[in-house]
């Protein structure tokens, strides 16, 4: 599993991705932050300053389909949803050893609203299909 700080920060740098941090997608980053165990001094030192992406390829399944799902519902949650966000997902998706198909499949099944979930099983199903195999 990747570390915290790298996690946010991929999550910032999708959230930058239009060049502006929506007051959502900031609380989201927090509120993983904290869920975590980070403080919001170390929250914010990691908005200000965000890790580059790391190599994802080699994270067990069940890891790749996490970020995804939370790289989408990012993308969505100021239900503003940028082109430059939709490239950077569907980068990050090919990262992550996925088809960029991936993330316009997924997102008609991922809501901006975290208290609205899909089964994530059968969102599993979805990405698994979507999986480049070696």
């Amino acid at each position: 599993m990747l570390p915290i700080e790298e996690q946010l920060s991929i999550l910032v740098h999708l959230s930058m991705a239009d060049d502006f941090l929506a007051h959502e997608e900031s609380d989201l980053i927090h509120d993983i932050g904290k869920k975590s165990g980070l403080s919001t001094d170390q929250i914010e030192m990691i908005i200000d300053n965000p890790k580059p992406v790391p190599n994802l390829k080699n994270l067990p399944p069940d890891e790749k389909f996490n970020y995804l799902y939370t790289v989408i519902q990012l993308m969505k949650i100021d239900r503003k949803v940028h082109q430059k966000e939709i490239q950077f997902c569907e980068r990050l998706a090919m990262a992550l050893g996925y088809r960029p198909g991936v993330v316009a499949e997924l997102s008609a099944y991922i809501y901006s609203d975290p208290t609205i979930t899909t089964n994530r099983d059968y969102l599993r199903t979805i990405a698994d299909s979507h999986l480049l195999r070696k």
